[in-house]
């Protein structure tokens, strides 16, 4: 892998990230963000961070994904990039609710879909919407965590056939009880 651009190490990451070789995948995206480092491409850096993120929470090292994403919030939050912020909240919201903290999970989907709502993406915030959704049923406020789910179902310009049929099942549920 000698002198390889800091790109050329950033699709061998992703290449070796979709294989399931996340360890070779973490190095891979550890070396691309110190070369774009060097080369003052702040944005990329924060990138890595998410993608060597992506890979502790995929091996399920959840501290260590969350050590790398605030990383990542840290730039974003810096830079200004609310898509980057919001997608990187999102992931961290994931890793919390893996570690059972559950408040600090719902607090990031909340934070990470309002972003998307600012930036008008409606697919990304339905997506985040059920997410917290299940959170909160799991937390046990089930009225709060129904309803932001079915707002999230609602948003999702391309959902999945059991999406579907679940937004079918909630529309005959309201007709019916309504």
């Amino acid at each position: 892998m000698a002198n390889l651009t800091a790109d050329e190490l950033q699709k061998e990451g992703l290449r070796l990230f979709n294989e399931g070789l996340y360890d070779e995948a973490a190095r891979r995206f550890s070396e691309a963000m110190e070369h774009f480092a060097e080369e003052g491409r702040e944005v990329e850096v924060g990138e890595m961070l998410s993608n060597i993120g992506l890979t502790h929470r995929r091996q399920s090292h959840w501290q260590e994904s969350l050590d790398s994403f605030e990383e990542a919030r840290r730039i974003f939050t810096r830079l200004g990039d609310k898509l980057r912020l919001a997608q990187v909240l999102g992931n961290m919201a994931s890793s919390y609710a893996s570690l059972d903290r559950r408040d600090e999970a719902v607090q990031a989907w909340r934070e990470a879909a309002n972003l998307f709502e600012e930036l008008g993406e409606r697919q990304k915030q339905g997506e985040t919407l059920m997410a917290l959704g299940i959170s909160l049923f799991k937390n046990g406020q089930r009225q709060e965590g129904l309803a932001a789910y079915q707002v999230g179902l609602q948003m999702l310009d391309r959902p999945s056939f059991s999406q579907k049929f679940t937004r079918t099942l909630l529309t005959l549920q309201a007709r019916v009880l309504g």
